[in-house]
């Protein structure tokens, strides 16, 4: 499976994560988070199968989040009302989210995308 790319196109971080890829000569489908935004059945897949505690999903520094007050209700919903909250805006969604089916990364940093992603 090539990966899947959901990014942001205005993001400077799924930028820099887009550069990485195509440097490292990495195939990928991109999917703009906000226009495509993953279903919830689609983040938990995502979220089981990275292994990561759900709140890493969450996008804590966007206007969004705050609007929301999110941070409380982070800490004491269920994973099916996190999911639901997270599949109505893609915006929530902390970026980019690579995935190849059987790894999964959130966010951009480099070492992890050296240890997940180059071949």
């Amino acid at each position: 499976m090539a990966l899947r790319f959901y990014w942001y196109p205005k993001c400077g971080t799924c930028r820099n994560a887009k550069k990485w890829l195509d440097e490292h000569g990495l195939e990928y489908e991109e999917i703009h988070i906000v226009e495509q935004t993953p279903s919830q059945d689609e983040l938990a897949q995502l979220y089981q199968t990275s292994g990561l505690p759900l709140k890493k999903f969450f996008n804590t520094s966007g206007k969004k989040y705050r609007e929301l007050g999110l941070k409380d209700k982070v800490g004491t919903a269920s994973e099916d009302e996190l999911l639901k909250i997270l599949s109505s805006d893609g915006m929530l969604i902390k970026r980019p989210i690579v995935t190849d089916g059987q790894s999964v990364t959130v966010g951009f940093k480099e070492e992890e995308f050296n240890n997940t992603w180059a071949k």
